[in-house]
């Protein structure tokens, strides 16, 4: 009897300790909704040549609509639309982009991979976005600022420095 109780100890010590470590390997789910807000605001980019661009959302329900402003010497020469959504299903956020200059309209999925890093892809991506030619992060250093980073064919092409502009 005493040979049984100590073994039933031990199976219940072993149950504990396997729970508790699956417990602390279990990530949390990053909600993606919640996380996108931190883009809402108005950024803005200066070029080195003098140039700037500025990019703004707004909050549209559980969604976003922004414009992007291609300024050079206080001229704005370009601009261009957007609309964030969230995709429940792929738990990924979905970006429509309309430019301005050209009839073409590009989708981006973006994703949080932690709560200050937001990797993505562009459309034609989508369906395998670890073999994606283009890539872009997004990875916020403060809430006030974010570097974006976007590679074609594993190469860095840019490196831009947004920072949050105040009302």
């Amino acid at each position: 009897m005493k040979k049984i109780y100590s073994m039933a100890m031990i199976a219940v010590l072993l149950l504990i300790c396997l729970t508790s470590l699956q417990a602390q390997t279990t990530e949390t789910k990053l909600d993606q909704m919640e996380l996108m807000k931190q883009f809402i605001g108005s950024w803005k980019y200066d070029s080195p040549d003098g140039s700037s661009m500025i990019f703004e959302n707004i909050p549209f329900g559980n969604a976003m609509v922004g414009n992007t402003k291609f300024i050079s010497k206080d001229t704005i020469f370009d601009q261009n639309k957007y609309l964030w959504g969230y995709d429940k299903k792929n738990d990924k956020i979905i970006i429509a982009e309309l430019f301005n200059d050209t009839p073409v309209m590009e989708i981006d999925v973006v994703w949080f991979t932690s709560k200050n890093i937001v990797e993505g892809v562009l459309q034609k991506d989508i369906s395998n976005p670890e073999n994606a030619s283009t890539k872009f992060k997004f990875e916020f250093k403060s809430q006030d600022t974010f570097i974006l980073t976007v590679s074609q064919n594993s190469n860095i092409v840019a490196e831009l420095t947004w920072n949050r502009q105040k009302k």
